[in-house]
């Protein structure tokens, strides 16, 4: 699974137009819940479920509150599946390997995959 970064709002919507299966982590530094979420993606990323997959990191002190507020974001970690562009599904607070691999095989499946 590659993994991207967002310094700007800019960086955010160029990594939505140029990946159709992305997985985005909103986070910030002095969150512990944040940090677990990292383990829990390093155990995720090890597995075939994230093959294909790119993982954009959008921290709320380098983007700022104004741009979070601004897709609704109320608490983080809170991660969000993009389909194409589109959000298919948003996973608020900690997600434990299992968790986020099932909602990767449920909204993020490959074209053409058996569902």
């Amino acid at each position: 699974m590659q993994t991207l970064h967002a310094s700007t709002p800019d960086d955010y919507a160029a990594a939505l137009a140029a990946h159709p299966r992305l997985l985005v982590d909103y986070y910030k530094d002095d969150c512990p819940a944040c940090r677990m979420l990292d383990m829990s993606l390093a155990k995720f990323a090890a597995g075939e479920e994230a093959a294909g997959l790119v993982l954009l990191k959008v921290k709320l002190e380098t983007v700022g509150e104004t741009f979070f507020r601004g897709l609704g974001l109320r608490q983080t970690p809170t991660l969000a599946l993009y389909r194409d562009g589109a959000e298919a599904a948003r996973l608020p607070g900690f997600q434990a390997p299992g968790q986020i691999a099932r909602a990767v095989g449920l909204y993020l499946a490959p074209v053409g995959a058996d569902a």
